[in-house]
């Protein structure tokens, strides 16, 4: 049975949050229906799907591709993630502590988190970390924004391993587990102040440099010389005539 497209860009989101799929990665359409055995129309389908919702991008000529998000991109993924993210904490806190279901499902999570960071395997520790945010807007109610969040959460990956993020995954595992300490006692205030902090932390770690002059180059090499405003001109000698010699000679003073 061949797969769907659903379950193919499904596959592709989870790879970009495992750190597997590098910005830029190049998705062609007979390569990815030959690894999951279906037609090259379901793969078109699932890599426009995953178009529209930000992760990957085509060219006419050139093909599909995942992402590669600029400075200004990068700003917005994260400012969304805060809006999307406070905004669940803080509805939640209207109807009072999360239900033992909720907090058992997001400790296991933290469980599967711990573990991953005494293990080797960077993509599967790199998918969990980023799949919390997730979990937790699922836990909190809201499957729609859990769904929103998780391309998000797949663009800010993008981000981190496009500007070499120094963020220490101990830390965001650490913050993970100071708020839901804090939903667990009701506290929605301090998990929001955490979860606000949290995305700040990830953010600030990216090296981002500061925007460069893109007419910087051509200024520099369009400058006026040091010695051209106190050289003379010079008087240019008349060219030969190609009567006068060879054409290889006329050639050579016209240049």
């Amino acid at each position: 049975m061949s797969t769907s497209a659903s379950e193919i860009s499904a596959r592709i989101v989870e790879a970009v949050m495992a750190q597997k799929l590098a910005p830029g990665s190049r998705l062609g359409e007979q390569q990815l229906a030959m690894l999951f055995d279906c037609s090259r129309t379901i793969v078109r389908e699932a890599l426009t799907r995953l178009a529209a919702r930000g992760i990957v991008t085509v060219s006419a000529r050139r093909g599909w591709f995942v992402i590669e998000p600029s400075q200004e991109e990068a700003r917005e993924a994260f400012e969304a993630r805060r809006v999307i993210e406070l905004g669940l904490i803080r509805s939640a806190g209207t109807t009072g502590k999360l239900d033992k279901t909720a907090l058992r499902q997001l400790k296991a999570h933290l469980q599967r988190e711990k573990g991953a960071l005494k293990e080797s395997d960077v993509g599967n520790r790199s998918f969990l970390l980023g799949d919390f945010h997730v979990c937790l807007a699922e836990c909190l109610g809201n499957t729609l924004l859990a769904d929103t969040l998780r391309d998000f959460t797949a663009r800010t990956t993008l981000i981190a391993m496009l500007y070499q993020s120094t963020h220490d995954a101990v830390q965001s595992c650490e913050d993970h587990v100071q708020i839901i300490a804090a939903l667990e006692r009701g506290d929605h205030a301090a998990a929001e102040a955490l979860m606000a902090a949290h995305i700040g932390t990830v953010q600030s770690a990216l090296r981002v440099q500061a925007p460069t002059d893109p007419l910087a180059q051509l200024r520099d090499a369009l400058a006026p010389l040091q010695n051209t405003a106190s050289a003379k001109p010079r008087r240019r000698k008349p060219a030969p005539s190609p009567d006068d010699t060879d054409s290889s000679t006329y050639l050579g003073a016209l240049l």
